[in-house]
């Protein structure tokens, strides 16, 4: 079965002076344009590409790569504004519509907004929505504490910044924990702290306790190797400093720069951080 607006891995059935067309089972034949064909492709070929509609609102397949699929949210720029809504940059020559139906407030040319992509039920148009909520699933998260998620922050409160976990769940970074740059729209990876009775997911950015410790550990060692055994860094180094490298927190770091001296892995000096050989 076809699935619109995602990647389906189909097979070429004919070849034309202006593209092939790849079997869509019940779509029939989809166009896939020449510019899109890659090089040598042959009729029995499969080939991995996105589906969706054209300008012309019919069914139709490309290489490029969206910057969100079906099913998933993610920060695009508005590109346009007019009398149904607005129109979404999704990294696709046709761009995308947000109705007015589906804003939370006007959306305006040239700013960010996340929104989430989805096929409109009545139209069958693939469309984006800045109301989240109907699509936050009611099941328990299928996570646990510790577990590795995908993460995109939608809102910042007084409690911190509020995320879309895995898609599905809401979830939460709290402002005392946060470090880094952290942005309405950014995607990055957490871990779960929490996950409340109401199915909300307490997050944060470090893994927990002694496996954190650990793993930057790791980090560091290697890091050292692969620099000559020395880095500019220490325990007096900037918060922005030790996160552009190692994205972590510098209570972290500090941490883990003194079990490694215990260990006499390392020594620390005012320049920076070296290898004991």
């Amino acid at each position: 079965m076809i699935k619109l607006g995602q990647y389906n891995k189909l097979s070429v059935v004919k070849q034309a002076d202006f593209g092939v067309f790849l079997d869509g089972d019940d779509f029939g034949n989809i166009l896939l344009p020449t510019r899109y064909v890659p090089e040598n492709t042959r009729v029995g070929d499969t080939l991995n590409v996105f589906i969706y509609f054209d300008s012309e609102d019919e069914i139709i397949a490309t290489t490029e790569t969206p910057y969100a699929q079906v099913g998933e949210f993610a920060s695009l720029r508005c590109v346009g504004v007019n009398t149904v809504g607005a129109f979404v940059d999704w990294g696709l020559s046709k761009d995308l519509l947000v109705p007015f139906s589906e804003q939370r407030t006007r959306m305006e040319e040239g700013k960010p907004y996340v929104v989430r992509v989805y096929t409109d039920k009545a139209s069958g148009r693939i469309v984006a929505s800045r109301k989240f909520n109907k699509f936050i699933s009611e099941e328990p998260p299928q996570v646990k504490v510790g577990d590795k998620v995908s993460v995109i922050i939608t809102d910042i409160t007084d409690l911190g910044f509020k995320c879309v976990v895995n898609n599905q769940h809401w979830g939460l970074i709290y402002r005392a924990e946060a470090f880094g740059k952290l942005f309405i729209g950014k995607k990055l990876s957490a871990y779960v702290k929490t996950v409340r009775e109401d199915g909300k997911v307490d997050l944060a950015l470090q893994k927990h306790g002694k496996a954190r410790v650990d793993d930057l550990s790791d980090k560091v060692i290697k890091m050292l190797e692969s620099k000559g055994g020395f880095l500019p860094l220490n325990d007096k180094s900037s918060p922005d400093a030790i996160f552009s490298l190692f994205r972590t927190s510098k209570a972290t770091f500090k941490k883990t720069l003194g079990g490694l001296y215990k260990q006499r892995k390392i020594r620390i000096e005012q320049d920076g951080i070296y290898l004991n050989k």
